[in-house]
């Protein structure tokens, strides 16, 4: 046992990868808080719940309070002698219907589900009409200006490559060694009034993603232009970029090992 729960590399324990799904509407985030509902918290307690072991789930994405994940994924010890297929069982008859669980593996006693990452995929989405209807509330950013979706998409392509993303940082940022990330491709799409990004990256910057966005859309709105964007970047500073995006768009969707 380890200040953060069972050791995967003690002999009697088995590491296992879960592969989670979330409506992000009714949570705190991802990362455990107090007496709050956070994602983290409710699957801990639906694992105690089923196996009666106390455990610390680690996460590879630590995602807002309001956001959404298809792909998180996560790493827990377990006593061994379970088959993966009686973890997934048990564990899933535990869940609340807002957290699913998509999948159970065994893990090497090394794997960690952060650190053990090489690259994580981000969707973000708009819808781009009037009358958001009831069943996206909550799922999407509702924002119905008009938006100019080839320009949009230009100016993306400045953004991938390796930069240092500061501009796009929020200020816990500043404290880590290195805020420069390798932004390998933005995908912008336009489809029946919802305007879906994907980013992926090896790794991404606390709210960087939705920063991003943000920044691109004004681009689409008329408001700022590939030049402006490119300059934003080049300053490396927070301010010079606008806002941040609403959580409610932004889903994890996958992680990458």
């Amino acid at each position: 046992m380890t200040a953060n729960g069972p050791d995967p590399s003690n002999g009697d324990m088995q590491n296992y990868r879960l592969t989670l799904a979330y409506d992000g509407r009714e949570f705190m985030g991802w990362q455990r808080h107090g007496d709050q509902r956070t994602v983290q918290g409710v699957l801990e307690a639906s694992i105690e719940s089923a196996f009666a072991q106390q455990v610390s789930v680690r996460g590879a994405g630590r995602t807002d309070r309001g956001a959404h994940a298809d792909g998180q994924v996560a790493s827990v010890a377990l006593t061994r002698g379970l088959a993966v297929g009686d973890v997934h069982a048990m564990l899933g008859a535990e869940l609340p219907a807002d957290l699913v669980l998509r999948d159970v593996a065994e893990a090497d006693a090394n794997f960690h589900a952060r650190t053990s990452a090489v690259g994580k995929t981000y969707g973000y989405r708009i819808w781009n009409a009037q009358d958001c209807p009831e069943s996206e509330l909550g799922r999407v950013w509702n924002s119905p200006r008009p938006l100019d979706i080839s320009s949009m998409q230009e100016a993306a392509g400045i953004l991938v490559g390796e930069h240092d993303f500061a501009s796009f940082a929020t200020k816990a940022n500043f404290k880590q060694r290195s805020t420069v990330r390798n932004l390998q491709s933005i995908e912008i799409l336009f489809e029946a009034r919802i305007i879906e990004f994907s980013f992926v990256a090896d790794a991404f910057l606390y709210k960087m993603v939705r920063n991003l966005v943000r920044a691109i859309v004004k681009v689409g709105e008329g408001r700022s232009d590939k030049a402006k964007l490119a300059s934003i970047l080049a300053a490396k500073d927070r301010s010079a970029a606008p806002g941040t995006a609403p959580a409610s768009g932004l889903c994890l969707k996958s992680v990458h090992y």
